[in-house]
């Protein structure tokens, strides 16, 4: 039974982080390359900056996950709040090089890694922990980007899931078996 909850862990983990992922894209996709280096006020972040400080998180907490401290001492944190990628490619490059970063790291575990323990600013972590730790912070920051994206295409927008006004529609077609999973 253990290992087969550790396996199931490792694999959801991985399905989760793929659908924020998709998410975020689909978020960003609807948006212009102005919209988004957009804050909408000056204590706020873009979309843009937004995915510079995950990309350098992603980059940091995976990079030689098992093997040494997730938050590298070449790591600058704050400068990922200042100048993010002046255009949609350089953007997207950035956030693509962040999710190689997360995948290639987790990916290859097998149960027994979950087993381990890592660091994080020298603070010791289960294997199990880190991730369900960064699951949660990137859920926070995909939020976000939804969120802007959303409120900077306002009646543009195309849902990312089941349209406002449309859950009666769903559900209808769940009770017949026609709903397709997502």
């Amino acid at each position: 039974m253990a290992h087969k909850f550790l396996t199931s862990y490792l694999g959801d983990s991985l399905a989760v982080l793929r659908a924020y992922k998709s998410l975020g894209e689909r978020a960003m996709a609807q948006l212009s390359d102005e919209q988004l280096q957009l804050a909408i006020d000056p204590e706020s972040n873009s979309i843009a900056v937004i995915v510079k400080h995950l990309a350098g998180n992603m980059r940091s907490r995976w990079t030689d996950f098992l093997s040494t401290d997730g938050e590298k001492p070449d790591r600058n944190r704050d400068s990922e709040f200042d100048a993010p990628p002046a255009t949609r490619a350089a953007l997207m490059e950035l956030w693509e090089a962040g999710w190689q970063c997360v995948f290639t790291a987790l990916e290859p575990l097998n149960a027994s890694d979950l087993e381990r323990t890592v660091y994080i600013r020298n603070e010791p972590h289960s294997v199990m922990q880190a991730i369900t730790r960064q699951v949660a912070h990137y859920a926070l920051h995909i939020g976000q980007i939804i969120f802007l994206a959303k409120h900077l295409q306002s009646s543009r927008w195309v849902s990312l899931s089941i349209p406002r006004g449309k859950s009666g529609d769903f559900n209808t077609r769940v009770a017949s078996g026609q709903a397709s999973q997502r």
